[in-house]
């Protein structure tokens, strides 16, 4: 009877859980019908109708949105601003954590209490100070310059996560690396970030999603050759208001690249997130 319960109420949480994916990702297949559909078949009704009249769609539009150079040079901006976003920020803040983990140096406590303030100020509060000084150095409007600011502001997060995360590694499997003449660049390669890949995961999607999504620090510091495919989608709704055949495309586009990351990595992300967020 205990076996029978057992059996039951694990069906019933993973219907519950089916029925949360497929509400989940209700509006990324509609916006993905959207794209197939030319703006007179969006204009006479929903995306729905898509699946009764399946002659309706058609990838008419994703050759539109390729001859769109607005929109091309977008997305290649997105890539070109999050990924260096990203693998800095993962780089800087794996060698950082380590550090404020397991090396003694003078300070440490306190920098890394510097390092937790950094966490709860807004990243509003920097906006303009660092835009005047990215115009003193010429990076204002430039790729290199909106990719600092993503790094700047990713790091205290990204160093705090994965400090925690290094510092529940046993204390004796660093010792006898050690012992064995392991140099500490050794020890960091090869058995800190094996170990740490959950963490190094999950970290890579949160930075990741920010990165790509964010338009507050693209529409500031980037301009009109550097601005990514979330300014660009901003700026032709209100160009175009109804250009329906590039924006649907477009939007799905933007939205189909987090999901495919996160994806990509979801079995580590539970994991890493809850192994950094304790102690």
């Amino acid at each position: 009877m205990n076996a029978l319960r057992r059996g039951l109420g694990s069906s019933l949480v993973q219907a519950l859980l089916v029925v949360v994916g497929l509400v989940w990702l209700t509006p990324l297949a509609g916006l993905f019908l959207s794209s197939l559909r030319s703006a007179q078949d969006t204009a006479r009704g929903g995306w729905w109708t898509a699946l009764k009249s399946p002659g309706q769609l058609s990838f008419d539009n994703y050759s539109a949105l390729l001859g769109n150079a607005g929109m091309t040079q977008a997305f290649w901006n997105t890539v070109l601003i999050s990924v260096p976003a990203t693998v800095l920020v993962v780089v800087i803040a794996a060698l950082a954590g380590y550090a404020f983990a397991w090396l003694d140096f003078p300070g440490r406590d306190a920098i890394f209490l510097l390092v937790v303030a950094l966490l709860v100020v807004p990243v509003q509060i920097g906006l303009l100070p660092v835009a005047k000084l990215f115009g003193q150095l010429g990076l204002f409007g430039t790729i290199p310059g909106v990719v600092l600011f993503h790094v700047s502001y990713g790091l205290p997060f990204a160093i705090f996560l994965l400090r925690n995360y290094f510092a529940e590694m046993p204390k004796e499997m660093l010792e006898a690396a050690r012992m064995d003449g392991g140099s500490e660049w050794r020890i960091f390669t090869r058995l800190v970030l094996p170990v740490g890949r959950p963490a190094i995961a999950s970290l890579a999607i949160f930075q990741f999603l920010w990165v790509w999504n964010d338009m507050l620090v693209a529409l500031l510091f980037a301009d009109s050759s550097a601005q990514p495919l979330t300014v660009e989608l901003q700026s032709q709704i209100r160009q175009f208001g109804s250009n329906i055949d590039v924006l649907a495309p477009g939007a799905f586009l933007s939205l189909v690249v987090p999901v495919a990351v996160f994806f990509a990595f979801q079995r580590h992300f539970v994991q890493g997130v809850m192994a950094g967020s304790v102690k």
